[in-house]
């Protein structure tokens, strides 16, 4: 099948940590010659669009325009001001996340935030939950920034934004809206900046959990390329499966 545009995860499909992917690389080579679409989609908030830009181009070999990269801090602000309930946020995150808030318009408030966001924060704070917490409880909205409950490291797995969120969701008996990838919102953001409607795409990406669900739950045709979370012996039992299973991005045929 051929597709308009395509939706691409970074960590585990484009590279993996700091290692080089070749057959990706030459994949978002060949989708700029041919003048196809694609926006990198990556539930990572702690880097600003810019830190990741520069991170494909210094270590990747990629060159990519700035419109061509979507956070879940992005598809957050997205949300925001879409529910329109208020200019003022209490923030746990890192820089991606807290400059993206702040250049929306969103002022820093912890006594009384429209919204309390939340996301992955490697230097947070008993007294930012207890913040947090107490914010919530006065009715503040909730929003997770992904529900990643655990992030693959060197170190091996360590705690990611879902468990920050699942903390105060057991403290404060208040669910968190969660955006990032496989929910609605942020695919339904993404498809917006593209200008394209769920069969015009492809989501491509190496964790089931997320970028593969992000398209099965919501209707859009998915890759999932063997080179980063989820491994070949996994596929068999997977509950649905994706559209595409490849080895390698080297793989993919444009059918053109």
């Amino acid at each position: 099948m051929t597709y308009k545009g395509y939706l691409i995860d970074l960590d585990g499909t484009i590279y993996r940590g700091k290692t080089r992917i070749p057959a990706a690389e030459a994949f978002v080579h060949d989708l700029q010659a041919r003048g196809i679409p694609y926006l990198f989609v990556t539930n990572n908030t702690t880097k600003t669009p810019e830190m990741v830009q520069d991170n494909l181009a210094t270590n990747f070999n990629i060159q990519t325009p700035i419109e061509t990269i979507y956070t879940a801090s992005l598809a957050t602000v997205d949300y925001m001001d879409e529910m329109d309930l208020g200019q003022s946020a209490y923030v746990i995150g890192e820089k991606g996340l807290r400059e993206a808030v702040t250049n929306a318009g969103y002022t820093d408030e912890s006594e009384n935030p429209a919204y309390v966001v939340v996301g992955l924060d490697s230097q947070v704070t008993y007294e930012q939950f207890a913040l947090a917490s107490l914010a919530i409880q006065k009715g503040a909205h909730f929003i997770g920034t992904n529900p990643d409950l655990r992030i693959p490291t060197e170190r091996g797995e360590l705690p990611g934004a879902g468990s920050l969120n699942q903390l105060l969701a057991a403290t404060t008996g208040v669910d968190p809206k969660y955006i990032g990838k496989p929910m609605a919102i942020m695919m339904e953001k993404a498809l917006e900046r593209l200008d394209m409607t769920k069969t015009d795409v492809l989501m491509i990406g190496d964790n089931y959990m997320t970028d593969i669900r992000a398209g099965i739950d919501n209707g859009i045709d998915s890759l999932l390329v063997l080179t980063g979370f989820t491994k070949a012996d996994e596929v068999e039992s997977l509950p649905i499966a994706p559209t595409y299973v490849l080895n390698s991005l080297s793989e993919w045929s444009f059918n053109d």
